[in-house]
């Protein structure tokens, strides 16, 4: 894939004014309220900016967090992880490495028996794309 610049007009035209706020300027959907946090479909969450695949939704859980949350990533290479200490925290950013897209932060409070890590994702900086197979995705509650 190629890499992804983009001016902020340019990107002010091509995202909504909440993924812009979330990939371009770092920041965060209120919990409880992004379009993936209760969603189950099979397939591949890819960055709403560029389309790289990020996720597959085989490694999603619900963390009860308020956002997406996976515990890997479809592949070490898709994502840049940055010392992040902004609001008196110290955490680690997760971008996307092809467009830079602000995505979310990652922790090491996730699933023991999976990698530990917790991939915590803004919905704003997804988008999804079901199975071949025509699973479609639905929202429900997750277990």
């Amino acid at each position: 894939m190629v890499k992804v610049v983009k001016s902020d007009r340019q990107w002010g035209e091509k995202l909504t004014d909440e993924q812009f706020k979330v990939l371009r300027r770092c920041g965060t959907e209120p919990p409880f309220t992004g379009k993936y946090v209760r969603h189950k479909g099979k397939g591949m969450y890819v960055c709403a900016g560029c389309g790289a695949k990020l996720f597959d939704s085989d490694t999603k859980y619900d963390s009860q967090s308020g956002w997406p949350a996976f515990w890997d990533v479809v592949d070490k290479k898709a994502v840049k992880l940055t010392d992040d200490n902004t609001l008196g925290m110290s955490r680690t950013e997760v971008t996307c490495a092809n467009c830079g897209g602000h995505l979310g932060h990652v922790f090491n409070d996730g699933p023991k028996e999976k990698t530990g890590l917790r991939y915590c994702i803004n919905s704003a900086a997804l988008d999804f794309q079901p199975k071949a197979d025509g699973s479609l995705a639905h929202e429900g509650k997750e277990k």
